[in-house]
């Protein structure tokens, strides 16, 4: 495989001056680009060394980001792989870099020691091929297992071995369902305190512009089962499946979340560097809309919690979406550095942002 090494062009950075204007923060916080020049940015991780891995869904392709002077800011990419299925899903354990196609999960060992020249990747796993809600998403968890989430390949169905987050151990083996009635998570975090995991699920399409919500859901224990697709949110039954089975069996969301903003990357925010009472707390990219009559989304919403529950849903940076309806990006994955501060993937732009606060 021929690697590229290409220099981030900062000048570029201007373009997106404009639009960073527009967005919206609390006071004492601020944007920057931390990258551009990242086509269809998706999923990020970093390495043990600090390079910021990126996957991409349309592309085919993962990029490296390396940070090689220590200015804040990297100044390299990397191609570690093209051509790929829908590479959305990336994580990182033990040194190795593991992708998430499509239909099967790659590892690349010792990646950080070889950025110039990647090895040949090791299949760990296969995963079901179909496309709808395709784009897998993994992480390894505090137990040291991975999970993936495997979305419904419909907009509404119930067919076996899909709408779950399944789990395996870090060589592919012991694979098993954790959680069940998920229909398309892309994005999940554990509770720092507990370690629980928390995922965000996105809500079927065509019952109008208000229902279903999207949903912000706390997994405490394995088995347990999010409603998909017999019933939404905490009490609407779907009209095609829910009267196989009521919505008193099954787990509510913590928050119901706007309807169609498209929840996907979720982190508890445990940096250190926003205000004591962002602790705990955790953000939520809201990609948009995009077959509601008037969008929504295009932000990064803030949900408080007090003894696992929701006390509040607000936003927490807009302006990617204008009051006229323009969009002028799309929020996706969201990362806490070691800092403080919080990158923020842009699959629209293909920019990642950086917001901090001073």
């Amino acid at each position: 495989m021929v690697i590229s090494v290409v220099a981030l062009l900062l000048s570029h950075f201007a373009v997106f001056a404009s639009s960073l204007e527009k967005i919206s923060l609390p006071p004492g916080f601020s944007i920057e680009v931390y990258a551009d020049k990242i086509p269809d940015a998706r999923s990020m991780v970093m390495g043990a060394k600090g390079t910021l891995f990126v996957g991409t869904r349309k592309k085919g392709v993962v990029y490296a980001l390396v940070d090689r002077n220590k200015d804040g800011k990297p100044e390299s990419r990397y191609l570690i792989a093209e051509d790929l299925r829908m590479p959305n899903g990336l994580a990182f354990h033990e040194d190795a870099l593991y992708v998430a196609e499509n239909h099967r999960i790659l590892r690349y060992e010792k990646i950080e020691h070889s950025i110039t020249d990647p090895p040949d990747p090791t299949v760990i796993a296969e995963l079901p091929d179909r496309t709808h809600h395709g784009w897998r998403y993994m992480r390894f968890g505090p137990d040291g297992w991975l999970y993936v989430a495997i979305g419904a390949p419909c907009n509404i169905c119930d067919e076996p071995g899909f709408a779950t987050i399944t789990r395996m151990r870090a060589d592919g083996s012991g694979r098993e369902t954790y959680a069940y009635g998920v229909r398309n998570s892309v994005g999940f975090d554990w509770d720092p305190a507990t370690g629980d995991l928390w995922f965000t699920d996105n809500g079927r399409d065509w019952l109008g512009d208000d229902l279903p919500p999207d949903e912000l859901n706390h997994a405490g224990k394995k088995g347990q089962h999010f409603g998909y697709p017999y019933c939404h949110g905490e009490d609407l039954p779907d009209p095609e499946f829910g009267d196989q089975r009521p919505c008193s069996e099954f787990r509510p969301p913590v928050q119901n979340l706007g309807a169609h903003v498209a929840s996907l990357g979720m982190r508890f925010y445990t940096g250190g560097q926003f205000p004591d009472k962002y602790d705990g707390a955790i953000f939520i990219a809201e990609h948009g809309s995009w077959n509601r009559s008037t969008p929504v989304g295009y932000r990064i919403s803030l949900v408080k919690l007090k003894d696992g529950r929701s006390v509040s849903y607000q936003p927490f940076a807009t302006g990617w979406l204008d009051e006229n309806g323009n969009k002028h990006g799309r929020p996706v994955d969201l990362l806490i550095m070691k800092d403080g501060s919080m990158l923020v993937s842009d699959d629209m732009s293909g920019v990642i942002y950086r917001i901090y606060y001073h």
